[in-house]
């Protein structure tokens, strides 16, 4: 007897204990590969294996839809496998060790994988339901999600005849996803030159801050430990003579930098006024950010006597100006009436960087726009090339748009309302989605992402809600049965 047996409904859970019984992290797909092929052959449906792993399943309408629009049904097959220290589990080879506790299902000691196991579990038993009704269908299953896409912009669309695209990746029930951010990685690189010099060596930490995804908090308008650094540099270079030796800042061009620090050296006359000035300093950031950072820490270390390669004055003239001019952080919301709490366009300068030869900023653009994400992107070309350096872009990821009038969005909404009584929220995400990379390749589609509460994902905290599951279920069939032309 398994051990999702009983729950309702009975196909979705019977299919998820099964899928979780296969080691499926990212990189590992072979196996669940397999398996969805299995189902398709058993079931007599045709099906596309691509050399990659990923598997598309054509399931014939039910009767009385054969007229109707294709249907897209699309989830991933990889999850994140992130395990407790004290867990021995061994992703690479052994089932899940499932369980269940009040309304939620969870793995023992590790992460769950319903990100994106339970679209799989939904998308085959809509199809192995005999009572089910609905369009032709064709079941999209991509490979390593997680770490870039790979499956999505692997798959060869021209397979794929639906324009209408339920995509079954969103961890929030009572909710239609209608639009995600398309980015790209925007490298600044400024060449630098040394010279030798004596002086006290201080080194200026800024440190405390939240920090956080620069997709799913930039709304929250943290400090940008980068940023901060270079109002400092600017505000100490306006009241007393320094002189930078290095300069670090971030660890990734997503994460909002929590950290920055700066070797400089002051004469040794000017290290009193220094100090009082750092500490002026953190007092105005402090009361700047007292609604939203709570453990700023703005201080000097004073490391002695030093002599050491220090930047020409007009050298770090031009990395204080790029740091004061360069934007970042939210730069437009979106101005839709469904989706006025959504950021439309960011910045995130994530990571800061001196050696030998140059000055480096990464930042991560984020627009669910395009053209405005390119434009953002050219301010940062125009500013660096201004001061001789040169700019790159790389990473460039499409954005799925919000559409005014989609006929999906509609039906959704009038199918939820009248199951559920209340309307869904029409919302969209300032993060890639694989969304993004269908809404490129498919002219003229129309999606929707949907799917149950998951909470606590990527983590060994994972766990899925087993009513929240009938719910989607139950709301995904009933939108299927209402697409009879």
């Amino acid at each position: 007897m398994g051990v999702l047996e009983g729950l309702e409904p009975k196909r979705v859970f019977k299919y998820f204990e099964e899928i979780s019984s296969i080691p499926r992290g990212t990189g590992n797909c072979g196996s669940i590969s397999e398996y969805l092929v299995r189902f398709a052959r058993e079931k007599g449906y045709e099906y596309v294996q691509e050399k990659c792993g990923n598997v598309i399943i054509y399931v014939p309408a039910t009767q009385g839809y054969e007229d109707s629009e294709t249907v897209i049904l699309q989830g991933h097959m990889d999850m994140v496998c992130e395990k407790a220290p004290s867990s021995k589990h061994d992703f690479k080879t052994e089932p899940l060790d499932i369980n269940i506790i009040d309304d939620h299902i969870f793995a023992r000691g590790t992460s769950l994988g319903a990100d994106d196991g339970i679209a799989l579990a939904l998308a085959l038993a809509e199809v192995d339901d005999p009572s089910a009704a609905h369009p032709p269908l064709e079941l999209v299953f991509t490979v390593d999600e997680e770490i870039g896409m790979i499956g999505a912009k692997a798959l060869n669309t021209s397979l794929l005849k639906g324009r209408k695209f339920i995509n079954l990746d969103l961890e929030r029930e009572g909710e239609v996803l209608t639009s995600s951010a398309g980015s790209l990685i925007g490298r600044m690189s400024v060449p630098i030159k040394y010279h030798r010099k004596s002086g006290e060596n201080y080194r200026i930490v800024i440190s405390g801050f939240t920090g956080g995804h620069s997709g799913k908090e930039i709304s929250k308008y943290r400090a940008n430990a980068n940023i901060i650094m270079g109002r400092l540099l600017h505000f100490l270079g306006t009241r007393v003579k320094y002189d930078i030796i290095s300069i670090t800042g971030g660890l990734t061009h997503t994460g909002i930098p929590r950290e920055a620090d700066c070797d400089v050296l002051v004469a040794k006359a000017d290290s009193d006024s220094f100090e009082g000035l750092i500490q002026e300093f953190e007092k105005t950031i402090k009361n700047e950010y007292r609604a939203n950072e709570s453990n700023i820490s703005i201080y000097c270390n004073d490391m002695g006597e030093l002599e050491e390669n220090v930047l020409f004055h007009k050298t770090q003239e031009r990395l204080i100006f790029l740091l004061n001019t360069v934007p970042d952080g939210v730069q437009k919301m979106c101005q839709e009436k469904l989706s006025r709490e959504l950021v439309e366009t960011s910045l995130n300068i994530g990571i800061m960087r001196t050696d030998e030869y140059r000055f480096y900023l990464e930042a991560s653009i984020r627009s669910c726009v395009k053209t405005e994400k390119y434009a953002l992107s050219d301010k940062l070309r125009y500013l660096t090339e201004t001061i001789g350096g040169i700019y790159e872009e790389d990473y460039d990821f499409p954005a799925w748009e919000y559409k005014d009038r989609s006929e999906l969005t509609e039906r959704c909404k009038k199918v939820y309302t009248e199951l559920f009584g209340r309307e869904p929220k029409i919302t969209g995400v300032h993060a890639g989605l694989e969304c993004g990379i269908f809404y490129s390749r498919l002219p003229g589609v129309d999606m929707v992402s949907i799917g149950p509460d998951i909470h606590d994902i990527h983590t060994p905290s994972e766990k899925l809600s087993i009513s929240s599951t009938l719910r989607t279920w139950n709301f995904l069939s009933s939108v299927l049965r209402s697409m009879r032309k």
